[in-house]
């Protein structure tokens, strides 16, 4: 399933619009805090696909009965453009376990890259719904590579890519790897230019959080 969320109109849409306004994007608290409630957004709409159970709590008055998870997801982010937008998910699944993923662009001279990933930490897996958090999915090679490396030996129940800017490249690439994952983007844009950059796409969403990195 593919939702882009900005479609309707909603309060994101004017959350969308900071993020790409040049004339904005220098606020980068303001910048920060629209993606994090981007992915407070998603973490609503992905809680209705979670499996529920009935329970009885005890009030001062009586007895209730209510519904909670069945299973906790795992939320993942790929550091550190993703840090904003765990945020947001992390503050609707507050009981949530975390995973995070060291992974870069390395360039070439002829202008090709390759995704090298450095370092994975995260809870376990199997059964669980794994909820991955990667602000720019361009051509979608980070996200794949992360979760080819994290599925390797444990299935989780359900697999969801929550992203702020997607490239139609890189959500078919994504679908064509895990055809069973959900995919929940704010906008989805339809070029990418030979060096992987999006379309108007919004720029560095790393640098434009954090400020810009040096480059070797």
């Amino acid at each position: 399933m593919i939702t882009e969320l900005g479609q309707q109109f909603s309060v994101m849409c004017e959350w969308i619009r900071e993020i790409r306004d040049i004339s904005v994007q220098d606020d980068r608290m303001r910048f920060r805090r629209n993606i994090e409630r981007i992915g407070e957004i998603a973490a609503f709409e992905i809680s209705k696909h979670l499996a529920y159970e009935e329970v009885t709590v005890q009030t001062p008055m009586g007895e209730a009965t209510c519904f909670q998870l069945v299973q906790q997801p795992v939320l993942a982010t790929i550091l550190r453009a993703g840090i904003p937008l765990h945020h947001g998910l992390l503050n609707y699944f507050d009981k949530a376990d975390n995973a995070f993923i060291a992974a870069y662009r390395k360039h070439h001279r002829d202008g090709s890259f390759e995704i090298e990933q450095q370092y994975i930490t995260s809870a376990g897996l199997e059964g669980r719904p794994l909820i991955v958090a990667d602000p720019m999915l361009a051509s979608g090679s980070s996200v794949v590579l992360a979760l080819e490396t994290m599925t390797e030996s444990e299935k989780p129940s359900q697999i969801h890519v929550v992203t702020v800017i997607a490239c139609t490249v890189g959500v078919e690439y994504v679908k064509r790897k895990f055809p069973d994952a959900y995919i929940w983007a704010a906008a989805i844009d339809e070029e990418l230019t030979a060096r992987g950059y999006i379309v108007p796409g919004l720029g560095d969403a790393g640098d434009l959080a954090y400020g810009a990195k040096m480059q070797a």
